[in-house]
């Protein structure tokens, strides 16, 4: 599992787009997979998918200084992997006081990720300065908004689902 895991973030990691050599960029992204409840944590498929994210944005060019996330488990959850790979802890903020958050994220020497909401994220590309995205579906996962604070420019990319585990013949009915 490891090795796909791996496999992933390099194919990953050729299709993200150029980080920004100054701090002055933003990601923003819904929490991945989640189980039901009340403040469920993440699936199995979801916390897969964190590590990913960690594995995508934690390497020295991206300038990943800080990660923000809303006080639920999933939210928590994962930007947990990407805060431990640079060696900071898991900032909670408020989703009902984003000019608080806006502050907070500018005052950070570095690019921040911010883990958010399906009803919160287009607001808070909004509010970092890039054109709002449309609304978000309650089954998308894996969007990840990179905002750049000094032109508002938006860029869109997506963590990978992660494979299928591979049938063997014994599945199949084979020897």
């Amino acid at each position: 599992m490891r090795n796909w895991i791996i496999a992933a973030l390099i194919a990953a990691a050729a299709f993200l787009p150029a980080a920004a050599q100054a701090a002055d960029t933003v990601y923003v992204m819904r929490h991945l997979q989640k189980a039901a409840g009340d403040d469920p944590p993440l699936t199995e498929e979801g916390a897969i998918l964190a590590e990913m994210v960690a594995g995508m944005l934690g390497f020295d060019d991206f300038g990943m200084k800080a990660v923000f996330a809303t006080r639920t488990r999933r939210a928590q959850q994962t930007g947990a992997p990407l805060a431990k790979f640079i060696g900071v802890p898991v900032t909670p903020y408020d989703p009902r006081d984003v000019p608080a958050l806006v502050k907070a994220v500018k005052a950070v020497p570095g690019n921040v990720l911010i883990v958010g909401h399906s009803n919160t994220v287009p607001d808070l590309v909004a509010a970092f300065g890039g054109t709002k995205p449309p609304p978000m579906s309650e089954s998308d996962y894996g969007t990840i908004y990179q905002v750049t604070l000094r032109s508002g420019l938006v860029r869109e990319f997506f963590v990978p689902p992660p494979p299928k585990p591979l049938s063997t013949g014994a599945e199949r009915g084979g020897q």
